[in-house]
């Protein structure tokens, strides 16, 4: 009856399982999963958000496939901010980056083709990818230190069906950045493979120092077709709003074409409401506050992270940005009864490793978002739960 694109059992994980019942019980959880910022004790300024969302004009329906004028240019003095130049007919809105990927996986690939993907990464690609039935291919990220690409890893994962590479930068849950060398390389194996590249940079904004041999942006890519997706879910910490975009880079004779099929898919759903459209350059401007707060908070969690774990048996593997951190534990248990120990035992929730594909264990991601003192506390926890292994 069902498609086989979707999952055969759609039975809860142990973990989800038994945080359920942790929370039927009544007890307090200290979340160090929470990566909802609305949910994390930012001040935001509610009643300016709530005026911007109050424009007559909404109330008239002006389908446009790319986004109204107005909301892309705002996308374009958002990168002119970061001293990056994108025209506004390089930007097309979609609802969030899933929905990009959605678009951009129709674009590029037929059923049955392959797109590499960054291992550890988001889980999500996966579930995106079948439900256009593609198929992902994983590319390894290597740690010694930092976190590098493996180029013949990379190289090796290519074969004929192969239509994109997508890079997340800063990776989710690394934190690593891409590379001026790692660019190079890819864009001269994607322009030798005739292969288009997807960069997700969602948490671009989010670095904890600067680097000369980071990459910001992949929006100034001229060899080979480029796609860059970010979107208010973490630019403003408003993923309720539901915008995202793409910005279109590659070769200009290229981008016509590549352009007006993306408008036929996209004028298919015109998903992105006309509200928020309007809203999008107040809201792009009033993000910088809740921004600043984030990269403030993630910051500080981080900071206190690598001065509990010193002179333990845990160590926190360097991180560049975003909002995430890795935590090694020693390999007494697997990752999934580490979890369900602090869960049970600890009231502390954190995710295994293996939740975005680490190949061997024993690794916990915890977010960085929580407050400050639950994020203490939690680590606090977590690590007299190891002390007693």
């Amino acid at each position: 009856m069902f498609s086989s694109r979707l999952p055969g059992n759609l039975r809860p994980n142990r973990l989800s399982e038994r945080l359920a019942a942790k929370r039927r019980s009544g007890a307090a959880i200290l979340d160090l999963t929470e990566s909802n910022p609305t949910q994390a004790g930012f001040a935001y300024p509610t009643q300016a958000i709530l005026q911007a969302l109050a424009d007559a004009r909404s109330l008239r329906y002006e389908p446009s496939p790319a986004g109204l004028p107005e909301a892309r240019e705002a996308v374009a003095d958002y990168y002119a901010a970061r001293g990056q130049t994108v025209e506004p007919e390089r930007i097309l809105l979609t609802s969030s980056t899933s929905e990009a990927y959605s678009y951009l996986f129709k674009l590029l690939a037929d059923p049955g083709d392959e797109v590499l993907v960054p291992r550890p990464s988001y889980p999500l690609f996966a579930f995106l990818a079948a439900l256009e039935s593609l198929r992902i291919v994983p590319y390894p990220l290597v740690y010694h230190g930092a976190w590098a690409l493996d180029w013949d890893a990379l190289a090796r994962a290519v074969t004929p069906r192969t239509r994109a590479i997508v890079l997340v930068n800063p990776n989710n849950p690394t934190g690593s950045f891409l590379k001026k060398d790692e660019r190079k390389e890819v864009i001269r194996l994607c322009a030798e493979r005739n292969l288009a590249l997807l960069s997700d940079e969602v948490f671009a904004d989010y670095c904890f120092k600067p680097d000369a041999r980071r990459v910001a942006s992949l929006a100034d890519v001229e060899e080979v077709p480029t796609f860059c997706l970010s979107g208010l879910s973490k630019v403003a910490g408003l993923p309720q709003m539901k915008v995202g975009w793409m910005v279109l880079a590659g070769p200009a004779p290229e981008r016509a074409a590549v352009r007006e099929r993306l408008e036929l898919i996209a004028d298919t759903y015109l998903s992105v409401g006309t509200p928020v459209q309007h809203a999008l350059p107040q809201l792009l401007a009033l993000g910088t506050s809740v921004r600043e707060q984030i990269a403030a908070r993630v910051q500080e969690n981080l900071a206190s992270l690598r001065s509990a774990v010193e002179g333990t048996a845990c160590c926190a593997l360097d991180v560049e940005g975003g909002w995430y951190a890795i935590l090694k534990l020693p390999r007494t248990r697997s990752e999934e009864d580490w979890c369900l120990e602090l869960l049970d035992q600890d009231s502390v929730l954190v995710q295994p490793g293996f939740f975005y594909d680490f190949d061997s264990e024993a690794f916990l991601v915890a977010s960085l978002l929580p407050p400050p003192d639950t994020f203490r506390e939690g680590i606090r926890r977590l690590l007299a739960r190891v002390s007693l292994h």
